[in-house]
């Protein structure tokens, strides 16, 4: 199970893992990571190799066979954003039920959104739109950590590419571990990138 780390820097630590569905064909074996604030790194892989894995071991969902997780407050950003939100109700409550709005107007702004969308329902939204949406709702949690499983996924090139440039700027305040199986995507944003086969 996850646990707390100590350090002030160190907002992942995974050291030595070993996980597999089946332990005659393992996904990880000791495998060791390790992310600080203001870095991002990528698990770069094919569908089926392990990536989505990773996060549920990550934040416990998952227990590891052997090794050590350590980590700091988590969060999410999935791949399909509409999925990722209750689709009756307006999204400024569906943030409101996770999050508190400090500094919400700060955010909208650094994240190029109108306050009035957050009254409407996610299927009014573009698929851009709604991810950046995400984007807002995981940062008003305060993480350390922002783990991004496939964010751009389904979106356009161009959106994909904004969407990055502004969740990379909020590396200031926290690690991002990114999860994709775009290796060009990768190569441009991350600190290190780690293949999984």
């Amino acid at each position: 199970m996850a646990m707390e780390i100590q350090e002030s820097n160190l907002v992942l630590s995974i050291k030595d893992l070993t996980f597999g569905y089946n332990k005659n064909k393992l996904l990880y074996k000791d495998f060791t990571f390790s992310l600080k604030r203001g870095e991002l790194k990528a698990i770069v892989g094919e569908s089926g190799s392990g990536k989505s894995t990773l996060y549920e071991l990550i934040t416990g969902e998952l227990i590891p066979i052997k090794g050590k997780i350590k980590v700091k407050k988590a969060v999410q950003i999935f791949q399909d954003p509409y999925s990722s939100f209750h689709p009756s109700y307006s999204i400024l409550n569906q943030i409101k039920d996770v999050a508190k709005l400090d500094d919400l107007d700060g955010y909208l702004k650094r994240l190029n959104l109108e306050k009035k969308i957050l009254y409407k329902k996610p299927h009014k939204l573009s698929g851009g739109q709604l991810q950046r949406c995400s984007i807002l709702r995981s940062l008003l949690q305060k993480p350390d950590l922002i783990l991004a499983d496939e964010p751009t996924s389904a979106l356009d090139n161009i959106t994909a590419l904004n969407v990055m440039k502004l969740l990379i700027q909020f590396l200031d305040r926290v690690g991002i571990l990114l999860i994709t199986h775009d290796r060009d995507l990768a190569k441009w944003c991350s600190d290190d990138i780690y293949y999984q086969s």
